[in-house]
Formats: structure tokens, sequence, C-alpha cells
């Protein structure tokens, strides 16, 4: 690689930092991925060390880019997981408390008084989103309500707060730089989804000083430079996780969409210049965009995606290692009526019920592990194809559906889930061979800023995608959907 140019993508996820190198023309050179600390305080309740989230991405960037010249790598790109927010001092850089995590569920009942207060259908029209402990406002609410002092120091402008983008950001450019795009931006519940500005109705309904909050900006845009890894790096593009892995799958045009399966699953479409408003529980959002012109899409959330998998291994101990689980369930031919409900943090798109708790049920004397392996797999597939069938509702609206589901994230490799999605969908599922689509879209956006592309596609499809065609017919699904139906009304 004596001669080539670079774009280094920062992949700050739910469970691990990682580090990807790609090249001018898009093709992934190195990788690096470090672990980092859940905290679970209180049931409920999800956190992360923001220094911990911090040094794990400096330290994978670091390691990616040993013995090459900085001066190579064109521009960073940067994509995190959303909703968790980080609140720090201004003056210092320190956080003052751990980051709350999406997952987390400790304001579900300041969630449910601002309804009860009749505050759901203003929230919807501004923003898009519900309200949901799993969005970022009540998280920061909870802060400043249970420590009053912190409201006053934020009130005075000594304080900061932001998505891990954010904290990222302002820890790469060493505190000059406060500032989030507009995909995290849109997912915080003070943020216009119309105007792309923060709302002061919804800033006064939170209880949020304004002197807390980043400057917002296009996905592809200037945010400053780092001088971290040895030079100076611009910072061309941010956007989160799931608006990066869709621009990473070159869904740009309405109609396109794709499903990322990670710790949740996150099932997008783009719906181009036009936010549908959603008839069906799920939430307009933005799209990466490239510049001043707005991009929207429709999303659905399943909470627990790929974290089912790793409960049977650390929970119940059905296998040693997550990629164990496709062999044993294809070991039995069905579920044999075993129904597994993953509301293990309640349940998301498009049913919207955080007090939902999980349920394994249809158990009889000749149920084994296997049976449970696979109701796990098609607990996945089923909450997603619950996501498109309401997707597919609302789109139809603007005369879309999904012909075609772009797939992505560490799931993705289970064929048998894959097959399962694409018999309960009637879809063909597209599986890229290069998978790494969420930081491919961010390194795509960086790329642009940096002129290396005009960034209308991530440098389009590798070579040797995969289309897993639908086998199933409807008739032979109805048992299963029935059976799904009939546990979620039980756990709801």
């Amino acid at each position: 690689m004596p001669d080539e140019t670079f774009v280094l993508a920062l992949d700050q996820g739910t469970t691990s930092s990682r580090a990807l190198l790609f090249d001018a023309q898009g093709r992934l050179q190195r990788v690096a991925q470090r672990p980092f600390a859940q905290h679970f305080p209180q049931p409920g309740w999800v956190e992360h060390d923001p220094d911990e989230i911090w040094s794990t991405q400096l330290a994978t960037a670091r390691e990616v880019l040993e013995g090459i010249d900085p001066a190579r790598v064109a521009a960073i790109g940067l994509t995190n997981q959303r909703e968790t927010v980080v609140l720090w001092e201004r003056g210092s850089g320190r956080p003052l408390a751990r980051a709350i995590v999406w997952q987390d569920r400790r304001t579900a009942a300041a969630c449910q008084s601002l309804r009860e207060a009749g505050h759901e259908a203003e929230v919807r029209a501004r923003t898009g989103l519900t309200l949901d402990p799993y969005f970022s406002a009540t998280k920061v609410a909870h802060w400043l309500h249970e420590r009053p002092e912190w409201r006053a120091r934020a009130e005075a402008g000594e304080l900061a707060v932001g998505t891990v983008d954010s904290w990222l950001l302002w820890r790469l450019t060493e505190g000059r730089v406060h500032a989030t795009d507009v995909t995290n931006a849109s997912r915080t519940l003070w943020m216009n989804l119309h105007t792309g500005q923060w709302d002061e109705a919804l800033l006064a309904l939170f209880g949020l000083p304004a002197a807390l909050l980043p400057t917002i900006h296009p996905s592809c845009a200037d945010f400053g430079h780092t001088t971290l890894l040895g030079g100076r790096i611009a910072l061309g593009g941010v956007a989160g996780d799931q608006q990066a892995a869709l621009y990473g799958q070159g869904c740009t045009q309405p109609g396109q969409g794709k499903n990322t399966y990670g710790t949740g699953c996150f099932l997008l479409m783009h719906t181009g210049t036009t936010a549908l408003a959603s008839q069906h529980g799920l939430l307009s959002t933005r799209a990466a965009q490239v510049d001043a012109t707005p991009q929207f899409a429709l999303e659905g959330s399943v909470f627990m995606g790929g974290a089912v998998v790793q409960w049977l291994r650390d929970g119940l101990g059905l296998v040693q290692r997550s990629d164990e689980i496709e062999a044993l369930a294809r070991s039995v031919p069905d579920s044999a009526g075993v129904v597994l409900v993953p509301a293990f943090t309640g349940l998301g798109a498009p049913h919207w019920a955080p007090e939902a708790r999980g349920a394994l049920v249809g158990l009889t004397r000749g149920s084994n592990r296997a049976h449970i392996a696979r109701a796990a797999l098609e607990a996945i597939a089923l909450q997603c194809a619950d996501v498109l069938q309401a997707m597919n509702q609302d789109a139809a609206s603007a005369g879309l559906a999904l012909r075609e589901l772009r797939v992505d994230g560490g799931a993705c490799a289970n064929t048998l889930l894959m097959q399962m999605q694409a018999d309960l969908l009637g879809v063909p599922v597209c599986r890229p061979r290069m998978r790494e689509r969420t930081a491919l879209g961010a390194a795509a956006l960086a790329a642009r800023q940096a002129g290396l592309t005009d960034g209308r596609t991530a440098w389009g499809e590798a070579p040797g995608d995969e289309r897993l065609l639908p086998q199933a017919s409807a008739a032979s699904l109805a048992p299963l959907r029935q059976a799904w139906a009939q546990a979620l009304r039980r756990v709801m």
C-alpha cells in the first residue's frame, strides 16, 4: 500500500468500538475492534463509561493506522450508536456520569406521564418519533431532575450534552468542536424533523437548556480535524449507525430499504425528500444527507436482535459460541410450537410496549434446546416481519413498497435466519459479501467531503452479493404467525 489514499471509519457501537480503513475505491483494508464494559446498575438500566468509549475508539484508530503516514488518510467518517447520551464539563471534558444507553428504560414512567398529559401528538408531529425511553430527551431530563446543581451549571453554559458522535467529535478535536449531524439529532426528541433545527417548544417541554446542545450539520460536512492520530486529519462525515448503513447499502432512492442485524434490528426505508407520517407505529427520521437538501426515512426498531442469541449463549448456556446457534436450530425441522417473545427490554416498533417482558411459551415435555434455538431465530425474523408489514402500509400512501431487503450486521451471517426472513417477508433478501455497510456508509460520506467520490452511493455493491429468495408459502407460515400473534398478546 505504498501510495494509496485511505479513508478511516470509526464505528462506535453498543458493545464495542471499531475502526475500519478503506482505500479510495471503498475496499476494506484493515479492521480493529475492542469491547467495553456494559453496566446494569438496576433492572432496566443500561450504562456505558464515556471515557472507556473514547479510549477504546482511540486505540482502534491508532491500531489500524499503524505504519501508515497520516497524510495518506484523506478523511475520517464517524458512525455511532445513536440515542445513547453523554453529559460532560466543557472546561475539563470530564463526563459527569456514565452514558445512558439507548436500551435503558429508566424513564418509562416519565414518558407515560407526558403521554397522559397529552403531549404525544405534538411530539410526534414535530419529531416523527414517539414518547419512549429509547430516545435521548428524557434521559437528560432525568439527570437534570435528579441533580439540580447540574441544571444550574447547564444553564450557565458550563456543561455540554450530546449523543456519542458529539462526545467523540469533542474528544477528537480536543474540545474545539461541539457538533452533531441531522441523523443523530433526529433521534433525540429535541430536533424538529422538518426544519432540521433544535425546537424551542420541545426544549421547553423537556426542560432542556439550549446552552447544552451541539450545532447540527448535514451528515457530509466539515466537522473539524484531529491531530491525535499522528498528523492532521479532517473529520468529514458523521451519521448515526442505522442511517450510515442505509447509505452504505446504496439505499439513497425512495423505496429502497435495509435491515441491520446487530444487538437490535433496524429496518429503514428511504422516502426521499418527503417525511412520511407513520400511522402504523413506525418512526419518521432523517436519512443521511450530503448537503442542505433534507432526506427522510421510515424506521422500525427491534430492541432484541442479535442480543437474543447472546442471551441463549450467556444467559441460558445453550451454546458456547454464537455461531453454533444455526447448526443447533437446523437440527430440528421446526420449533414444535415453541415461541419466544424476547421483550427483555420492552417491545419497540410497531408495538411500543416498554413494560412488556419476555416470554417462552408452547413448551411441552418434548421441547429441547434445539427447539428453543429455532424459536429464537424465528423471533428475530418475526419481529422484523411485523416492522416491514407496518412499513409497507405507511409507504403505500406515497406509492412505495419494499421490493427487496438489503441486509448487514453480524447476525446476517446466519443463513437460516436470512432464509426465514425472506420467507416471512415474501421478498428477496440481499446479503453483500462485504458486510461492513455501517462503516462503509460513514467512510463514503467522509470520502465525498474529501472530494474522493461524488457520494451518491457508497462505492457501489461488492461482487458476489447473494440473494436469498422466498421458499415458503404464506399458507405454510400461517400457523407460526398465528402462534406469534397469540404470544405477543400475552406479554403486552
